[in-house]
């Protein structure tokens, strides 16, 4: 007779289920990680057209400038249709009508901002706010900083950091948004998919601006204050204050 113990059938069995497990996360992994490189030819090429895109529009402008100096005319440039407003007011005695837009916009504490849409709707609403919210024109350079440096996404009713394109993408993916750059550009060009992407956006909680904010705060800025309409002005505040 054999001294051989034979292995407990329970054993056995965890270990072949052990092993199948083991087998089928090497082969995920591998399968994941061709689709994720995959997944980065598909950005790099959309973020390279994305900065062909940019520059075209740039170089449009400046030759529609030229001609219209040479044939002696002046230049009129499209009316902007990105806004990013900033909350300049904290709660205290804020007359209802202002309270409830600035709720409607998701400005609820006092350096938070958002991007509209302008339209003649939204464009009343700023009227209404006027005291109590700064806003104007961002360029590409501040939409790029505000979402890369303090952008968080909406995802389950949870403020989530977009450290990571999946996150968009599990959010985003069905609008064809897959990654920052292409946020990035649904904002600034205030694509087809604006409000969804926008929706998506935690509203953006920034710094008191470095160098603080003008001595009588509530003027209006063509005043010597702080609040109203900046347009391109915008940009150098939101440097001071992200």
């Amino acid at each position: 007779m054999s001294d051989k113990v034979l292995a407990p059938e329970t054993l056995l069995k965890q270990r072949k289920h052990a092993q199948k497990t083991a087998a089928d996360k090497a082969a995920e992994k591998v399968a994941n990680k061709k689709a994720n490189r995959q997944k980065r030819q598909v950005i790099f090429k959309r973020a390279e057209q994305y900065v062909k895109e940019y520059r075209q529009i740039e170089r449009s402008e400046v030759r529609l400038r030229r001609q219209a100096k040479q044939t002696g005319n002046f230049f009129v440039p499209a009316q902007p249709k990105l806004a990013f407003v900033i909350r300049t007011k904290g709660i205290n005695k804020i007359a209802p009508k202002p309270r409830k837009v600035l709720q409607l916009l998701r400005l609820l504490q006092i350096n938070n901002g958002v991007f509209i849409r302008l339209t003649y709707a939204t464009t009343q609403m700023l009227q209404i706010i006027t005291p109590y919210a700064a806003w104007g024109t961002p360029n590409l350079k501040t939409v790029k900083e505000l979402i890369y440096k303090r952008g968080y996404g909406k995802v389950n009713k949870q403020r989530i950091p977009i450290s990571d394109n999946r996150v968009i993408e599990e959010t985003l993916g069905k609008y064809g948004i897959i990654c920052v750059e292409d946020l990035v550009h649904e904002i600034y060009t205030v694509g087809p998919n604006f409000k969804v992407a926008n929706n998506f956006l935690w509203p953006f909680k920034l710094s008191n601006p470095t160098g603080g904010w003008a001595t009588r705060k509530f003027r209006h800025f063509i005043e010597g204050g702080d609040v109203g309409n900046r347009e391109d002005k915008i940009n150098a505040l939101v440097r001071r204050m992200n």
